[in-house]
């Protein structure tokens, strides 16, 4: 069953809950936001007076309405059945205080004819040879285990019925029994009496899911239910809408004033949703960050994106600095990046957000320079020198494996050089790679400019002056050299423009990496002004957004929203409003329904079609949201 889409994201600080347009929940991590995700399938439905079962999330008869309680990560979706003149709310959000996820669903009657409801819940858990999933019934719910852990589905209502094997051949019914109340079976399913319903009346029900991760026998676990069944989750939901709500107030970093009309809506609305979003993909314990909520855990389409990729968290900690959440960026390199170093100073492909290393089938310079290239940035937002002092060795290490790839790719002695390029598709020597070393020199040798200042803080003496000077007159050598290498080799005069390798010398937006972030280049250098030409000949498409690159294959070539991003940071940066409003307004146009942007757009229909809520894209949007106020 392929679950690509997540139109909707909720959570807390363990937990990441995605979620359909239809209201289905498509995946639940805990208790970091990638390495676990429980769900095969949770499907919910109502049995109404002789029916068979109605499918919350599909069913002929049904409308639909989804929304965000304002400014907070409470889901809504409004569900009505036409035929009985049923609405179903469903409102979703996870406790703060607790590692629950609630579900409350509120049955109201629109019709002439009393109804009488039944509700019933179906779900399956992944499972394997090594770690089977059984269940077991409870009085008011089902707790589904395997050998590392459980997950608990329950509300304080007593159960109407249950089914623990062979649920697949009776749930459509709508009517659901046995004798067994524990079994084998990885999906299962239990029913609840909402009862007779006249019109313009309601009923309600809370649904709790709790999950446990091997740390409490089965008893426990059942005592942890009868704990929480003892919450009042009114003043829970009201709880966590005022944490949310005040999350938003304390991080409106940019101070963006209330919109006086529809387009300022929308860039508001995208801002608030980005501030919201950043805490669900961060790992609070370690400071690493997914990418995005998974979408393709079968390898269908990609090799899967709830990973943290330094470089794209090297994006994302900038966008956590401009929305005040410097400690969360200041964890992320002090805890995250030092952790996961490797001995020789670079950092591999991407990480579990626990700091293990994770699936990899290379490595790109680019993650180890652009670590280095945002701790100086971070600075730059913070001005804590001792940030900076205590982040010295882990930088010193990272460039010191720069300036091996360098010395080794200019002597060509092939022992470094070979790199996957930023969209881990291509070895070789890459204009963007080459310019985010570039960048990382230029920062370690503001750092040691900063620091230089005040050489007798350090324990031991160790930064000494001369070598202070050494090292910096080192790194400004290389520079010159990188800057010489990419005129001599990644400037085609045939197409008068920068070409992105050393090899089939495409046209790629990536080479913008040279003007913004990295500065190695103005953006009114001919060359530059060349190159910028021929972007907009070779990736822009029929509706305003840009592909990454020429013949981009993946995913059937769609724009990219950090493509236009990337553009409109690129003409505000050459002083071009016009054009940069053109770029910027695709995006706008282009966000999902609820303004979560995603990694790529669908050309006939404008909306987001893959990576519904990436990081990095919502990263890029609030970077140039800062740069539309200065």
């Amino acid at each position: 069953m392929e679950k690509y889409l997540n139109e909707a994201i909720i959570g807390n600080k363990n937990m990441l809950v995605t979620f359909s347009a239809k209201g289905e929940m498509l995946r639940l991590s805990y208790p970091n936001k990638d390495n676990r995700q429980y769900l095969k399938f949770f499907h919910a439905g109502v049995k109404v007076n002789d029916s068979d079962l109605i499918y919350l999330h599909n069913d002929v008869n049904n409308t639909y309405l989804q929304y965000y309680d304002t400014d907070t990560n409470i889901l809504n979706t409004e569900i009505t059945n036409t035929y009985f003149n049923l609405k179903i709310l469903q409102t979703d959000f996870a406790a703060i205080k607790e590692d629950v996820l609630v579900k409350k669903y509120t049955f109201i009657n629109d019709g002439n004819i009393e109804l009488d409801v039944k509700f019933l819940i179906h779900s399956e858990l992944l499972s394997d040879q090594n770690n089977f999933v059984s269940a077991m019934r409870i009085d008011t719910g089902m707790i589904q285990y395997a050998h590392d852990f459980s997950v608990a589905t329950f509300s304080k209502q007593k159960l109407l019925s249950h089914q623990i094997n062979g649920s697949n051949n009776t749930i459509h019914s709508g009517q659901i029994g046995g004798k067994d109340y524990i079994g084998m079976s990885q999906d299962s399913s239990i029913s609840y009496d909402i009862g007779k319903i006249n019109p313009g009346e309601k009923a309600e029900i809370e649904i709790c899911v709790l999950i446990d991760e091997n740390k409490k026998t089965m008893q426990a676990v059942e005592d942890e239910v009868e704990r929480i069944k003892k919450v009042d989750f009114d003043k829970e939901y009201v709880h966590v809408k005022s944490y949310w709500r005040k999350y938003v107030k304390e991080h409106n970093g940019l101070d963006l004033k209330e919109p006086t009309n529809s387009y300022e809506e929308k860039i508001q609305d995208i801002y608030r949703r980005s501030i919201l979003l950043f805490p669900l993909l961060t790992n609070q314990s370690t400071g690493g960050i997914i990418a995005a909520p998974e979408v393709d855990e079968d390898l269908t389409q990609c090799g899967r994106y709830a990973y943290c990729w330094t470089r794209d968290a090297v994006f994302i900690t900038r966008a956590l600095d401009i929305l005040k959440m410097n400690k969360e960026a200041e964890k992320f390199y002090s805890s995250f990046c030092k952790m996961t170093q490797s001995k020789n100073g670079m950092w591999e492909q991407r990480f579990y957000t626990d700091g293990k290393l994770a699936p990899c089938w290379g490595y790109q310079i680019d993650e180890t320079a652009s670590v280095v290239y945002g701790v100086y940035t971070h600075y730059e937002y913070t001005k804590n020198e001792e940030f900076l002092k205590s982040n010295l060795h882990m930088c010193e290490k990272a460039v010191d494996f720069l300036k091996k790839y360098m010395k080794d790719l200019l002597n060509n002695t092939g022992i470094y050089h070979v790199s996957y390029d930023v969209w881990e598709m291509y070895e070789g020597t890459h204009l963007y790679s080459l310019a985010s070393i570039f960048a990382a020199f230029d920062s370690m040798i503001k750092i040691y400019n900063v620091l230089g200042k005040n050489v007798s803080d350090f324990e031991n003496n160790r930064l000494k002056e001369e070598k202070i000077h050494k090292n910096i007159d080192e790194l400004s050598k290389l520079q010159i050299e990188i800057k010489k290498y990419i005129e001599e080799n990644l400037y085609d005069d045939n197409r008068k423009s920068y070409v992105r390798n050393t090899d089939d010398k495409r046209i790629d937006i990536s080479l913008l990496g040279a003007i913004v972030p990295f500065n190695l280049f103005s953006p009114k250098e001919k060359k530059v002004l060349n190159t910028i030409d021929n972007i907009n000949l070779t990736l822009r498409t029929y509706t305003g957004g840009y592909q990454r690159f020429e013949y981009d294959h993946y995913r059937n070539g769609a724009p990219w929203v950090i493509a236009n991003l990337w553009m409109t940071l690129y003409y505000l940066e050459n002083g071009e409003k016009k054009k940069a409003k053109e770029t910027f307004d695709f995006v706008l146009k282009t966000a999902g329904k609820h303004s979560l942007l995603g990694e790529q757009i669908d050309n006939n229909t404008l909306k987001p079609n893959w990576v519904i809520g990436l990081g990095w894209s919502h990263a890029m949007f609030i970077i140039v949201l800062e740069k539309l106020g200065k």
